[in-house]
This record gives structure tokens, C-alpha cells and sequence, in this order.
């Protein structure tokens, strides 16, 4: 998929400041320009490129708005947007830590398929600068805080919502926030009624973390265990299919690990189904902090080591001395440039 692949039919903005003490929704439609497409287009494209995205059901006996949505033709964008804007309005102003933003709504095509975004573009805090005359017609240039100031274009969304329109499957990305005084993924259990899946990075995150856990408590002193665990999740990530398959990557990680130190693995993804599941990965950002990895000795030398460099004896080799201690040796070095 190319940015350009996406292509922006129309779109309504409706400002819900709880600040204001009630949603100010909009009559028309945003009049179409580039530099409005650009934007929206951007934000769209970098949801869908991403690996965030969580896959979501809708609740078609209970949800308000998969009701709303049943039936919806384009023509009703305008009636259709104000009232999910109402509905997300009454949520967010019960409860004050749910951050106010604007919401677009926008209708789309992308390859041939019709969809519906809900952008939610949280408010940013940003100075400006605004010059005004003194008394005496002289220019008087001065600064000024905007508290209700958009993401840029070139920023990532901490909540949207993307609905194919011919049936009516939801991908989205969300933060919790308190709800009644616990933490609550609000947009898609309160404002979507839907059920929600893990994404793409949250399922590589929870294995890794996982990898990390059992490693820490089985072999916590053995460097090379830990090493040998990060390679493998930097060769599975950097598979040319794009895809971890979890069950593979378990018995690469714990080949040699006795029978329990496994099962303990396993029991830790089990928690979240994860055992049998293939990740399919599709940006390079989330896999970015397997390429290299940080170390740093008990006397404060830090070494960042390419992770293809990890096993090419001609340029590192890590020795273990008789007395137990360490040795890094870093050969062919033809320049050393100091940052």
C-alpha cells in the first residue's frame, strides 16, 4: 500500500472540549483542499502502515453505534458523525482524564474498499507568536500559549478508529483512562461496545518481555544465554515473510533449556493465547530496538554492537577468562570517530 492508494472522499470536524461544557458539532462538511487531504491522508496512512492497529469486533446485539453504522450511506455523514460525536462527548465529559481533541470524521476509498476513519487528534499545548499595534502605530511582536492546538501531520495518533464499510470490521488504536477510577480502554468498551485483539506490537512486546522474565530469573548471571535469546528475536523479526511464528521462535529461544524452564514460557503466553500465534509485523519502527543491542559493564564502558555483528567473529568476539570474567574484543577496526 502507497500513501497515494488512499483517497479522501469527505470529511466533518466536530470539537469536543469539555472545557466548553457541551460538543460544538459542525453543520457542513470540511471543504476538500490538498493541503486538508494531505493531512488527513497522512494520519490514515501512517494508522494502516503501522503495526498498532488492533483488530476489533463489534457487540452487534448491544453497540449503539454498529446500529448507527448498519445501514450507512454517505449522503448521512454529517447527522451520522454528530450523533457518535455526541455519544464520545458524553464519555469524555464524565470522566476529566480523558483527554478533549477534536474528531474527524472521514469517508475514504482504498483499493476499491469504502471505509470510515475516526480521527480523535488530541489537543496539544504549543506557543505562537502574534504582532499587534501599540499606541503610537508602533509593531509590537509577542508570544501566546494554544492549548487546543492539532497533532502534525507527521505525528502518530494515540486514538482512532478505521471501519471498513462493507462489513463493518473495526481496527483501531487506544490508550486507558481512568473510568470510575480504574483504568479502561474506553473507546472500543464504552464508545464502540466492541471486543478488542491484541496488535501486532503489543503481542511481539508481551513475547519479548516474556523472554526477558524467564531469562532473568533462570539465568540472570549468564550473559551468553541472554545474548543468544536476543539474536533470535532479531533473526525472526527480520525474516523476509514479515511473520514470527511464536511456537518456532520458543523452541529456537529454549532449545537447550531444561523441560520446565519451556513450560514456564509457554504458561506466561498462555495468559494472552499466545503460544500458537503468528505475528505479522509491517514496520520497521517496531522492530528497530532488536538491531542493536546496549551493553554495559559493571565499570560503566558501554557497547552498542550491531546485531549482525553479534556473530561475525572478524569483528567482536566475546571471551570468557578462566576466572570467570569477560572479555570483548573488537578486531579490523580500520577508523574510531568519537561522538
Amino acid at each position: 500500500m502507497e500513501r497515494d492508494d488512499i483517497i479522501i472522499r469527505n470529511a466533518v470536524l466536530h470539537i469536543l472540549d469539555s472545557s466548553v461544557g457541551m460538543p460544538v458539532l459542525s453543520d457542513s462538511l470540511l471543504e476538500s483542499s490538498p493541503d486538508l487531504n494531505d493531512f488527513l491522508r497522512a494520519h490514515i496512512y501512517r494508522l494502516l502502515s503501522g503495526d498498532e492497529l488492533k483488530q476489533c469486533e463489534f457487540d452487534t446485539e448491544n453497540s449503539e453505534v454498529y446500529a448507527l453504522l448498519k445501514e450507512f450511506e454517505e449522503e448521512a455523514l454529517i447527522p451520522v458523525s454528530k450523533e457518535l460525536a455526541g455519544r464520545l462527548y458524553t464519555i469524555l465529559n464524565a470522566n476529566i482524564e480523558i483527554p478533549a481533541g477534536d474528531v474527524f470524521f472521514v469517508t475514504f476509498q482504498l483499493q476499491s474498499g469504502f471505509h470510515l476513519a475516526i480521527l480523535k487528534m488530541n489537543y496539544k499545548e504549543v506557543y505562537v507568536h502574534y504582532t499587534s499595534l501599540g499606541e503610537q502605530e508602533e509593531n509590537i511582536n509577542e508570544v501566546m500559549r494554544q492549548t487546543a492546538a492539532l497533532p502534525l501531520a507527521g505525528g502518530t495518533l494515540a486514538e482512532a478508529v478505521l471501519i471498513d464499510l462493507s462489513d463493518r470490521s473495526v481496527r483501531l488504536v487506544e490508550k486507558k483512562f481512568p473510568v470510575n477510577g480504574e483504568k479502561v480502554n474506553y473507546l472500543s468498551e464504552l464508545f464502540l461496545q466492541c471486543h478488542a485483539k491484541l496488535s501486532q506490537k503489543t503481542k511481539l512486546d508481551l513475547v519479548a518481555k516474556a523472554v526477558e522474565q524467564i531469562h532473568k530469573k533462570y539465568y540472570d548471571g549468564d550473559f551468553e544465554q541472554k545474548m543468544k535469546a536476543k539474536s533470535v528475536l532479531h533473526e525472526e523479526c527480520a525474516k523476509n515473510d514479515g511473520a514470527i511464528r511464536v511456537e518456532e521462535l520458543t523452541e529456537k529461544v529454549f532449545q537447550e533449556a531444561p523441560p520446565e524452564v519451556k513450560e514456564e514460557f509457554v504458561e506466561k503466553l498462555e495468559k494472552y493465547r499466545l503460544p500458537k500465534e503468528e505475528i505479522r509485523l509491517q514496520s520497521e519502527k517496531t522492530t528497530k530496538k532488536f538491531e542493536k543491542q546496549y551493553l554495559t559493564t559493571d565499570s560503566g564502558i558501554e557497547i552498542n554492537i550491531p546485531m549482525e555483528e553479534y556473530h561475525n567473529k572478524q569483528h567482536v568476539e566475546f571471551i570468557t577468562n578462566p576466572d570467570g570474567t569477560i572479555s570483548v574484543l573488537i578486531k579490523n577496526v580500520n577508523r574510531i570517530t568519537s561522538k
